[in-house]
């Protein structure tokens, strides 16, 4: 398949996928105990006069179908309506909290990368001691909870240590790295495990491949085998586990920056689910949906890069 039409495919799915989630969301408002009126206004007495203007704002006269639509059309251009806690539009909160999250986010996954890469290549590798400990480093971190790991973390390096700050997000982006070192380690521990893990068991099924055998007859250092047969063949299948690492970041978030107190949307998603804000919820919502949409895309692009022996729309399944 061309990569052009596997990347039109790929589109379509994408949009086909969402289409369906943001019906899921915006109908789940619906299928909540009581009338939507009572729902946006969570809980609180209202007057008549006041039910009907709640209507009036939110269409609530109008078909299903219809009130549907109107609300895609918006989403679509930007709009996600107005907070109901906040009294204030939802860009206007994801603006300022969604940058805390993505950089957030994207501390922990380098942590990940870096570690869980080296881990399961020097267990690989080096067998023995070194893949005994590895084994018992990745077990623990695979069995802590993010909201665990989270609470460790600070009582120790935050309150007993003094070396980070015990929440908050920071001022400035070199102290936004300061403050949100201990959340993406919390945030990044189980992760680490399980991408170790991978790493380890794709580049063993790499070492054990014919081609391996070949060049260790031939003479080939061990050192190239490592990097060049077995670590550069496991990519693939490493890879392949992009899509579950960052959907876990996705979900995790949300404990750590409770735990941290940190104002990302991950910590907006759970006051607002709290107070019922769906607004928010919903936007937040089709948002984690499109990420993780997002990086299955990338992934199945890059792959036929990582490994040749693997064709756009084909994955091999991770060791």
């Amino acid at each position: 398949m061309s990569f052009t039409r596997f990347a039109a495919r790929r589109l379509a799915e994408m949009i086909a996928t969402l289409l369906c989630a943001s019906f899921v969301v915006f109908g789940a408002m619906y299928l909540a105990p009581g009338s939507p009126a009572s729902f946006l206004l969570s809980g609180r007495s209202a007057s008549p006069e006041a039910l009907a203007a709640i209507s009036a704002q939110y269409h609530l006269d109008d078909p299903f179908f219809v009130r549907y639509l109107r609300w895609l059309g918006d989403m679509a251009q930007g709009d996600f309506g107005r907070s109901i806690t906040y009294r204030t539009d939802v860009s206007g909160l994801l603006a300022d909290r969604l940058p805390t999250t993505l950089l957030l986010i994207a501390m922990a996954l380098v942590v990940v990368v870096v570690v869980g890469l080296l881990l399961g290549r020097l267990a690989a590798a080096r067998g023995g001691a070194t893949d005994s400990a590895v084994l018992v480093t990745t077990t623990f971190a695979v069995g802590t909870p993010s909201f665990v790991a989270a609470v460790l973390l600070q009582a120790l390096f935050a309150v007993k240590l003094g070396w980070f700050p015990s929440g908050g997000a920071g001022d400035g982006f070199f102290d936004q790295l300061w403050h949100l070192t201990l959340p993406a380690i919390a945030l990044a521990l189980y992760l680490i495990g399980l991408l170790a893990r991978v790493t380890r068991s794709a580049m063993l099924e790499a070492l054990d491949s014919e081609h391996v055998t070949v060049a260790r007859s031939r003479g080939v250092p061990e050192r190239h085998v490592i990097r060049r047969h077995a670590f550069r063949n496991s990519l693939g299948t490493v890879l392949t586990t992009g899509g579950l690492i960052v959907s876990t970041l996705l979900v995790c978030t949300i404990l750590v920056e409770s735990a941290f107190g940190i104002g990302g949307i991950g910590q907006l998603l759970e006051l607002s689910t709290s107070t019922k804000d769906f607004p928010t919820v919903q936007a937040i919502s089709l948002i984690i949906v499109a990420l993780f949409m997002i990086v299955n895309l990338i992934v199945d692009l890059l792959l036929p890069l990582v490994d040749p022996r693997i064709t756009l729309g084909s994955r091999r399944s991770s060791a």
